[in-house]
């Protein structure tokens, strides 16, 4: 099939990467095409229907002007140095610029090895795919930057894992696949000229107002703070922000271990390796200063031969994330609240409501959903002390009397969805699908692309009973 790809990433150097064919398949299947995705990008979905399209999205054929590499990085996995990992299970097909003059990535996931697989397959199951998939996708219409899901396809190839999985692969779109472990990969290796071209190339491709290494980390930092904070505000735990795992561009990437909360905690944590707690939901904000901090090393053999003035200019720069953040979060919950003008206190409010919900167990989404409605009092059934809920609304109710009952309600319903990818619910979506039923996926992902809505299935807004609760999530490697 004919697509026009614009490549710029192949233009550095060859040691940003490796070329390397896709791994073919044996029975290719489509399972999911994203239209209107497809679209935006100047696709054309019947041709990515074909035969000829399903060959390219299975990784079989490449098609002419494809870039066909897998991109080099390193990165702090835990907090462990790491100085090469690279996309060992990934192929970038190459970018395309689309209708609305963005230019993006298209890449395969689960293609095959690489130079970077480290003794895997390069492989991916089923059940990941279709995770990444379905929240990618559910996190766009959200509203949170992420990347996109464009098609994901079986194999008829069997994975093996802890045990034997059918194969799928995961055609995936971002603005780009460039990370806070690329520059530690270059620097690691006190390669400045690489470095120099690899920030010069991030500059242009994303932040062109910026102005050299400094205005770059400025702009990663307010485009975490304002990504992080979204995170919080739709109950999202990522469950594995290596440095490697975050996009410069400020998008969420690389779906594993990921998950949304049911009852609120800050401390929640599902990621099966995640023993020691430290990417639980509400260590996500320190979390992106460390790894900004590691971007900020990284780029410090750029600013200069003064390396105390560097070093002070970046750690200034970094710590101006807490009051980004701290800013965006403001906004985010007060939105939550429906508090149409900013006041002192608002913060407050907004942390004992969550201190309160923590405590009574309270659902996330379910408890901001009912405060959007027409009767707010309808939150306290999500407490297991609703009178713990009358001591906050009563002050709540007080600070949005002015605001008509109609402008409240079509304000946060507009900002608290009715609908979340609930853990179990993508989990008996993939358990389905082992069983050759897509119908639940497919359901799912239809009801997820107006979350803000009621939806048509209200069985997709319950919390899980206590014997559906997933507790644990897993990496999808």
């Amino acid at each position: 099939m004919q697509i026009t790809f614009d490549n710029s990433y192949t233009t550095l150097p060859d040691r940003f990467y490796s070329a390397v064919p896709p791994s073919p398949v044996s029975d290719p299947q489509l399972i999911a095409l994203n239209d209107d995705l497809a679209a935006t990008l100047g696709l054309d979905a019947d041709a990515l229907r074909s035969p000829e399209g399903l060959a390219m999205l299975a990784g079989n054929a490449l098609p002419d002007g494809a870039a066909g590499i897998a991109q080099a990085y390193a990165g702090h996995q835990f907090g462990g140095w790491v100085p090469q990992l690279g996309d060992g299970r990934a192929l970038l097909l190459g970018e395309v610029v689309g209708r609305d003059g963005k230019r993006r990535d298209i890449q395969l996931k689960g293609s095959g090895p690489t130079p970077y697989s480290r003794m895997g397959d390069g492989r991916a199951w089923l059940g990941p795919v279709l995770r990444e998939y379905i929240v990618s996708e559910a996190m766009a219409a959200l509203g949170v930057p992420t990347t996109r899901a464009l098609a994901a396809v079986s194999t008829g190839d069997p994975v093996h894992r802890e045990r034997v999985f059918p194969g799928a692969v995961l055609t995936r779109v971002a603005s780009s696949h460039i990370r806070v472990g690329t520059f530690q990969y270059f620097a690691a290796r006190e390669d400045g000229e690489a470095l120099q071209a690899l920030t010069d190339h991030a500059i242009s491709r994303h932040y062109p107002e910026a102005q050299g290494p400094l205005g770059l980390l400025a702009s990663a930092v307010e485009a975490q703070a304002d990504l992080i904070a979204k995170w919080m505000g739709a109950g999202f735990i990522h469950g594995v922000m290596n440095t490697d795992n975050m996009s410069v561009a400020g998008e969420t990437i690389d779906y594993g271990p990921c998950a949304f909360l049911d009852a609120y905690h800050p401390q929640t944590v599902f990621s099966s390796i995640d023993r020691m707690g430290r990417y639980a939901y509400g260590k996500q904000p320190e979390i992106a200063v460390w790894n900004l901090a590691q971007l900020a090393t990284a780029l410090l053999p750029l600013m200069g031969a003064d390396r105390d003035k560097a070093i002070e200019q970046a750690t200034e720069v970094v710590q101006g994330f807490a009051d980004s953040f701290a800013a965006a979060w403001d906004r985010v919950f007060a939105a939550k609240l429906g508090l149409d003008t900013p006041r002192e206190g608002d913060a407050a409010m907004a942390y004992d409501l969550l201190r309160r919900m923590a405590l009574g167990e309270a659902d996330f989404t379910r408890t901001f959903r009912a405060l959007s409605g027409p009767d707010p009092k309808a939150a306290r059934a999500e407490f297991k002390d609703p009178t713990a809920f009358d001591a906050w609304a009563s002050g709540w109710q007080a600070r949005i009397e002015h605001i008509p009952q109609a402008v409240r309600v079509t304000a946060m319903q507009a900002v608290n969805p009715a609908l979340i990818p609930r853990n179990h619910r993508i989990e008996e979506a993939i358990q389905a699908a082992l069983k050759g039923d897509f119908a639940p996926f497919h359901r799912l992902n239809a009801a997820l692309a107006t979350p803000f809505a009621e939806p048509a299935d209200p069985d997709l807004m319950q919390a899980p009973e206590p014997e559906e609760e997933v507790r644990a999530t897993f990496c999808g490697t």
